[in-house]
């Protein structure tokens, strides 16, 4: 199981969403605490400048970031489109 740990960034920028996306938030965050669900999720590693961090799909469109602190805990950055990569 992974412990999520939400920087105030992340959790101000979630209180801003209409209710359905914060819905479907905290499904896929919920999936993402199993390991095995990340393939589904389709965590991968991101490049560039944001090369010490990860991301996965909440849907089509809207992305969540984050970076592994240790081997079962992980901080969530940031999250939306992917002009969070600018």
């Amino acid at each position: 199981m992974v412990n999520i740990i939400y920087s105030p960034f992340f959790i101000r920028k979630f209180n801003k969403l209409e209710n359905d996306l914060q819905d479907e938030i905290i499904k896929k965050v919920d999936l993402f605490k199993n390991k095995k669900s990340h393939s589904m999720l389709k965590v991968h590693k991101l490049n560039g400048k944001f090369e010490d961090y990860s991301s996965f799909s909440v849907n089509y469109k809207f992305r969540i970031v984050f970076r592994y602190i240790s081997k079962n805990e992980v901080l969530f950055t940031d999250m939306g489109d992917h002009d969070i990569y600018k």
